[in-house]
């Protein structure tokens, strides 16, 4: 990570605007394209001229930096601060830097960005996600317009205002939220097994699965059977653990979901995070992707309507593997070309000629393994790296692609070469579904 510090004067600061906001330039809608990877939504911003990405989330108050990818960054008037999350750990390192310039497009404009930068260069998703991410950013890109997510054309739409979205909410289902420690919340229904429950949840974009609950914060709990012990995924201050089940069913207003995936972090991974009074848990992109989503922070509503993804099952990764990309490497692929035998002969050809092109391609790994899941029976084991699945070389593929196969159907076969030491090794297993809902 290789951060450049400019300190200002304090004179200078005075005559800057502070309010951290995004202002619409000479327009009053501006669109940003996005991709969209494992449920997660990443949009590119400036800032200070050098052209990074960022990982949408609700789920932060602050916009967070912690990795450059060899980018030179100036950042100025920096301070040392801790910042506290999901996780282990109390508290980890990091600085704040005010006073920054944030641009996407030429159309959304921040000239007062504040950034918090995590100086542990071991904090980073981008080898998780398959694409260089600089940063995650939340509640200072929603707090001052109306955001339009279309999930089905990848594309964010900024209003400058509510009244230009009129006519468009009224093909909405329309939810009050409230904003707390600028973060969106609502009630929703939740049933284990047979009895609804309205119940508290962040809206949490940052995170990819369908539903989040907190066992601790939650009455007379019981975990749904079956359920599995399992990795569920990286916070700020540390990785959390905790237990997978289905539940029963899962409302938002009219509209109810059937026998969604949950995770239930442990007590160990949100003892050190400041919740809000009543929350129970959180309700994730896996959910949200379902629908056109309007959020509306300057008058606390969301607007929800149906899309195309709305009744896709609920797949679960059904290897055990957490996969991870290790950056990437040269290597050569042989192409056939065709050689005519002479000058008289012009329709005979040679077709064993050929030539090398080198390119870049990307490098996986496995980051971690599920204790008694089909690949950890079949003895893969962590860092081992991936070569092929199932035939085809990993180095033409891509992290979602290679997640997406092991979500395909239960009892598909996967072969997988691995190098491990230096020797290759051929593993094979079938894919299980650990937790299939029971009535």
């Amino acid at each position: 990570m290789k951060f450049k510090l400019l300190l200002l004067g304090l004179f200078l600061s005075i005559f800057i605007n502070a309010q951290n906001s995004f202002e619409l330039i000479n327009t009053k809608k501006a669109v940003i394209p996005f991709q969209f990877i494992n449920n997660l939504i990443f949009i590119p911003i400036n800032v200070n001229g050098a052209e990074l990405t960022f990982l949408l989330d609700t789920g932060v108050s602050e916009t967070i930096l912690f990795s450059l990818e060899n980018k030179e960054l100036k950042l100025s008037n920096v301070e040392k601060v801790k910042f506290s999350g999901l996780g282990g750990s109390l508290s980890i390192d990091g600085l704040k830097s005010e006073r920054n310039l944030g641009k996407i497009g030429n159309e959304i404009v921040n000239t007062s960005m504040s950034i918090y930068i995590i100086i542990d260069e071991e904090f980073n998703i981008s080898p998780h996600v398959g694409i260089p991410v600089n940063g995650v950013i939340g509640y200072h890109f929603f707090k001052d317009h109306p955001i339009y997510i279309d999930y089905a054309s990848k594309k964010i739409t900024v209003y400058e205002n509510a009244d230009l979205l009129n006519k468009k909410t009224k093909r909405f289902e329309e939810f009050p939220i409230t904003i707390e420690k600028d973060k969106p919340y609502l009630y929703a229904g939740v049933e284990m097994t047979n009895e609804k429950k309205d119940s508290k949840l962040l809206i949490d974009l940052g995170n990819s699965d369908a539903i989040w609950l907190f066992p601790t914060l939650i009455k007379n709990f019981v975990y749904n059977r079956p359920n599995i012990d399992d990795f569920l995924g990286r916070g700020f201050n540390g990785d959390i653990y905790g237990k997978r089940s289905r539940i029963h069913n899962f409302y938002l207003g009219r509209f109810k979901f059937e026998k969604p995936l949950t995770a239930m972090p442990d007590e160990f991974s949100i003892q050190h995070v400041k919740l809000v009074e009543s929350r129970k848990g959180s309700v994730g992109s896996e959910i949200m992707r379902r629908f056109t989503v309007i959020f509306d922070y300057p008058n606390q509503k969301l607007y929800l309507r149906k899309n195309r993804y709305f009744d896709d099952p609920f797949h679960f990764n059904m290897s055990g593997l957490d996969f991870k990309q290790d950056g990437l490497e040269w290597q050569q692929d042989k192409i056939n070309i065709e050689t005519q035998k002479s000058a008289t002969v012009v329709n005979e050809v040679y077709k064993d000629a050929f030539q090398y092109k080198f390119s870049l391609k990307p490098i996986f790994s496995i980051a971690g393994v599920r204790k008694d899941s089909p690949a950890y029976k079949a003895g893969l084991q962590k860092d081992d790296k991936i070569i092929s699945i199932n035939g085809e070389r990993t180095s033409d593929m891509t992290l979602e692609k290679i997640v997406e196969l092991m979500k395909s159907n239960e009892g598909r076969n996967i072969n997988m070469v691995i190098e491990r030491k230096n020797q290759k090794l051929t593993l094979s297993f079938a894919l299980e579904d650990p937790i299939p809902y029971q009535e």
